[in-house]
């Protein structure tokens, strides 16, 4: 009796029996009837339009810290450039805080004066809220009233430590930091019988160092000595220095049209994109 086989077979070539094994057959999938493709439409849709509404990180403003110290000492306010000062700081401010002329929209302005009556004398800072409903006007009424000129000390040095405090207790550590100086650049700092620049490399920026990945110190205002004496003298690693003279500075009213409002400054922002805001290569002086 042969045994019993489970597979069909016939005959091959050489007259031999040669196996034939079934192809298996699929699994039917079960169609969907037309309510549950609709649904199932329909839920593909809603995820799509929630997806949609999820805020790209691209729209956010990237996380910077503007700060803008302004120099009330009664050198500064010899011929004009602290009139011109006040007047460029309010449009500056207001310029960066609304994003025109594709100028850098900071997340964090602090707004305070360089020294004062006494050395080492520490002074309080207005923070952005104070100035983000303000008119360029109401900016530059405010900026007068509460930095009047006066013949004061000129100390830089409790200015940049009052910044590294106010960065670190904000935890605006490692984001940009940009500090604008308007002043003539000149220090009430003592220093050895004639050692002029001493006051220079006695400028203490050390403790700006390391707060942030970037750290830009721009001097406006100086006269060309005195911003070469910045560039030069004033020791530092990482702390990136740019200075615009008095006489370029002046000419910033030039690209100023009287009675247009800020959105139509363009020739303005571009000015101060060109020549204010530079991007400064990091170059330390030790």
């Amino acid at each position: 009796m042969e045994p019993r086989r489970s597979h069909a077979t016939r005959p091959d070539a050489d007259g031999g029996l040669m196996t034939r094994i079934p192809t298996p057959r699929r699994a039917s999938t079960p169609s969907l009837s037309l309510p549950q493709r609709l649904a199932a439409i329909a839920a593909i849709a809603a995820l799509l339009i929630l997806v949609g509404c999820v805020p790209s990180d691209s729209s956010r403003v990237a996380r910077s810290t503007l700060v803008i110290g302004i120099d009330v000492s009664g050198s500064f306010m010899k011929g004009g450039r602290y009139e011109s000062s006040i007047d460029f700081a309010a449009n500056y401010l207001y310029a960066h805080l609304h994003g025109l002329g594709n100028l850098k929209q900071p997340t964090s302005v602090f707004v305070g004066s360089i020294g004062g009556d006494q050395a080492q004398e520490t002074k309080a800072f207005q923070p952005i809220h104070t100035f983000q409903d303000m008119s360029v006007a109401e900016i530059a009424v405010y900026l007068r009233k509460e930095y009047p000129a006066r013949d004061g000390l000129t100390d830089f040095n409790p200015f940049f430590e009052r910044v590294a405090t106010l960065v670190k207790r904000q935890n605006l550590v490692l984001s940009p930091l940009n500090v604008v100086l308007l002043t003539d650049g000149l220090p009430d700092t003592p220093v050895a019988k004639g050692d002029s620049l001493g006051k220079y490399a006695n400028i203490d920026v050390s403790d700006l160092e390391y707060i942030s990945k970037s750290v830009t110190v721009r001097v406006l205002y100086p006269s060309p000595t005195v911003a070469v004496h910045w560039e030069r003298k004033v020791p530092r690693r990482r702390v990136r220095m740019w200075t615009v003279d008095n006489e370029v500075m002046a000419t910033w009213e030039k690209h100023h049209r009287a009675g247009v409002p800020p959105e139509q400054q363009d020739a303005l922002w571009k000015w101060i994109a060109d020549n204010v805001d530079f991007r400064v290569r990091s170059s330390g002086i030790l």
